[in-house]
């Protein structure tokens, strides 16, 4: 795995080190490669709702069904579900 070197004052090395502590990070790659795919996460977030906003908006889901909304909540669910469950095995 390729390695990363950082330089950081003495407060973010502090702060870290207590988030370390604290949330239970066996060490420094952990906790930022943590970080890291929750800010992934967070920009593939942003990237969809950006993408359904616009789909929204293009008038083309006109005539879309309660039954088609409640297919779509579900299908939301069951990916939200594995997200999840790989987040934790990460």
């Amino acid at each position: 795995m390729p390695t990363v070197t950082i330089s950081l004052p003495e407060s973010l090395k502090t702060f870290m080190e207590t988030q370390i502590a604290n949330k239970g990070f066996g060490n420094v790659s952990e906790y930022v490669r943590s970080l890291l795919r929750e800010a992934q996460e967070k920009e593939n977030d942003a990237r969809l709702q950006a993408l359904l906003l616009e789909g929204l908006s293009s008038g083309k889901g006109e005539g879309v069904t309660e039954q088609f909304w409640t297919g779509l909540k579900a299908e939301a669910a069951e990916l939200l579900a594995k997200g999840k469950s790989r987040q934790k095995s990460s």
